[in-house]
């Protein structure tokens, strides 16, 4: 069964309301139209200061003209290696309108993964501070360093009548890096012509779901990269809503951030969510501001998200979406307070424009209620893995994209996530699902949180490990938890061994760090 971000089913071609063809502006021109319709309006508030909207189209032109002068157009890559500023965001929407494909250097890649991505075809580099980012000179290998204050904010301005954009719709515009927890990050292409078709960056196509949550970005807080492919559409939310981007000086003290800035939108992961909690339980901040808190990177469970709900009201959003395909699915607080108790275990039905289909291992499609691997299809998805046609053949066929996520769907559309499909423990040559087992232990009432990771084993071949918080104020008892698996999905799923973690390891895009856990694994009991 397919669903769409109504909850019904369709067919192969089903689409939302906002349509099947791109319309509106081509990117990043409805941007530009909103900085020329409001110039007095405030863009972004950067720790304290207001950049109107004038401004920040000042400082597009200003990118613009220095990018053309270093011959970059059409056809040139660059790589920005920015702060979260209004010059570097500047910078970024300068190269894509000239039509330059814009690669996100974020923050935390080591010189060896540098090197890696601007060993291919890149022909200069955009920086603010090349010295603060260790092996961006070397990985450069002499390619032309771009700098915002020493160069592209100094060149003379593209002039108004030229802000056309000129990217052409099969080019690549953006690519944006997964997370390289395995090695490399893998380059996320996505082109032209899918940010023409993209949800957030066509106002002109809103629905009215749309709509109603652009309303609550008055005040988005803007944080960690702009090289994020969730935060790039979230951002266009909040400019083309109307609203102000807040950047303030890092780093940040959440919640008090909330109180001190006023936000009323945020993105969060989970763990991030956890300290929020944690904090309020020991004190009380004010995050009456807030109108959107969406939560995303991995699910949230039940008990989390009823606290959730108690301690931040009718603000908090379950999300989910994918570096390929960018949001997926939305949760909203109408949903949690009308909906079944079950749909707190959801991370909410398809967004705009998004079909998604649960499959079997073969690709064929499943009935409502059956756990089988998550396919999506949405105009706005990547066209591939940059220089590995072998990873894209894997996941995308015929415009669906294999999320290699495990889950399933209900008979109203919401889907429920159970695991990564490639997060398997193989057990005494038996597949168990790390997901899965991660979801039973965090059933428990002892039990705050809960993180799996498999490890070689002699005597089962593969052996599960579990990482526990532990909710507040409780012990856990380990020989309850490992009867609580069992019950639940059965002996061979229990963990081989359990571990009191006060707080689970974040790596820097700000979710669990599985193999930070990986290495403190101890071996599995005799």
């Amino acid at each position: 069964m397919t669903h769409t971000a109504d909850g019904t089913a369709t067919g192969p071609r089903g689409r939302d309301a906002a349509g099947a063809h791109p319309g509106g502006a081509p990117f990043p021109r409805p941007l530009i139209d909103e900085l020329l319709a409001r110039p007095g309006a405030p863009a972004f508030e950067f720790r304290g200061r207001e950049v109107t909207r004038a401004e920040l189209l000042g400082l597009i032109r200003r990118c613009a003209g220095g990018l053309r002068a270093a011959g970059l157009g059409p056809g040139r890559t660059v790589a920005l290696a920015t702060g979260v500023t209004p010059a570097g965001f500047a910078a970024q929407m300068a190269a894509l309108l000239l039509g330059c494909r814009v690669i996100g250097l974020r923050p935390g890649l080591t010189p060896g993964q540098l090197a890696h991505v601007l060993g291919g075809e890149v022909d200069a580099v955009v920086t603010d501070d090349a010295d603060a980012r260790p092996g961006l000179r070397a990985a450069a290998a002499g390619r032309p360093l771009l700098g915002l204050d020493t160069g592209l904010l100094s060149a003379a301005p593209l002039p108004e009548a030229e802000l056309v954009p000129r990217g052409r719709p099969e080019d690549i515009a953006l690519v944006n890096l997964t997370s390289g927890s395995t090695g490399n990050p893998k380059g996320c292409a996505q082109t032209f012509r899918s940010l023409d078709a993209n949800w957030s960056w066509q106002p002109a196509r809103w629905t009215a779901r749309t709509a109603e949550l652009a309303a609550n970005y008055g005040r988005f807080l803007l944080f960690g990269t702009l090289t994020s492919a969730v935060m790039f559409e979230h951002l266009a939310v909040c400019l083309l809503g109307g609203g102000t981007a807040v950047i303030p000086e890092e780093p940040l003290d959440f919640p008090e951030v909330f109180a001190r800035q006023r936000i009323t939108a945020c993105l969060l992961t989970v763990p991030r969510l956890h300290h929020v909690l944690d904090t309020l339980r020991r004190r009380p901040v004010d995050t009456g501001s807030l109108r959107v808190l969406i939560v995303s990177g991995s699910p949230l469970t039940p008990h989390r998200m009823a606290e959730a709900v108690e301690r931040l009201g009718g603000a908090v959003h379950q999300g989910y979406g994918q570096t390929e395909t960018g949001m997926l699915t939305l949760l909203t607080p109408a949903e949690l307070a009308a909906g079944p108790r079950e749909v707190r275990s959801s991370v909410g039905r398809p967004w705009v424009g998004v079909e998604l289909s649960v499959r079997d291992r073969a690709g064929n499609p499943l009935p409502a209620g059956q756990t089988g691997i998550v396919w999506a299809r949405t105009e706005g998805a990547f066209s591939g893995y940059l220089g590995d046609a072998g990873q894209t053949a894997e996941v995308l066929r015929e415009g669906w994209v294999c999320t290699r996520d495990v889950g399933r769907l209900d008979e109203r559309g919401y889907l429920y996530l159970t695991g990564r499909a490639r997060d398997v423990i193989i057990i005494n040559a038996i597949v168990h699902y790390a997901g899965a087992i991660e979801g039973a232990l965090a059933g428990h009432g002892d039990v705050d949180a809960a993180y799996v990771v498999g490890a070689p084993d002699e005597r089962t071949g593969e052996a599960a490990h579990a990482f526990v918080v532990p909710a507040a104020g409780r012990a856990p008892d380990v020989a309850a938890l490992r009867a609580h698996v069992a019950a639940e999905l059965g002996e061979g799923s229990v963990p081989a061994t359990i571990t009191l973690l006060d707080e689970v390891p974040v790596a820097p895009s700000g979710k669990p760090d599985k193999r930070a856990l990986l290495a403190r694994v101890r071996p599995a009991r005799a």
